[in-house]
């Protein structure tokens, strides 16, 4: 099995404008997904919720406001799993896209493991 990490990102003010039912809902969701990845096995390591009140060093070690990727979008967080190959770990991913209507993850392997 390799190891692949979705990173997760949205809108800065995604969270702000959810009702309470909806951010309710959400929480929900997130959480039976999680749950149900751990009791599979492929789910290893869960984020906490990151805030956007981060900053952003960049290659000439100049600091902005962050954790701004473009614009307005933010990384919310990760989750590490485990796959037989990316195509698999994008069907895991997949189904935390039912939790984030207006966000979108990114999979991708890490590690120096074999191709799969």
């Amino acid at each position: 099995m390799a190891k692949f990490r979705f990173v997760y990102r949205s809108d800065k003010d995604t969270f702000d404008t959810m009702v309470p039912e909806e951010l309710h809902l959400f929480h929900q969701k997130w959480q039976t997904w999680i749950a149900e990845g751990q009791q599979k096995g492929w789910m290893r390591d869960v984020s906490t919720a990151l805030r956007t009140d981060g900053r952003v060093v960049n290659a000439n070690r100049i600091v902005s406001p962050g954790p701004f990727l473009e614009e307005r979008n933010v990384v919310r967080g990760y989750v590490n799993v485990e796959a037989d190959t990316l195509d698999s770990a994008a069907e895991m991913a997949r189904g935390a896209r039912s939790c984030y209507t207006a966000a979108w993850s990114r999979c991708g392997r890490f590690g120096k493991e074999s191709q799969a």
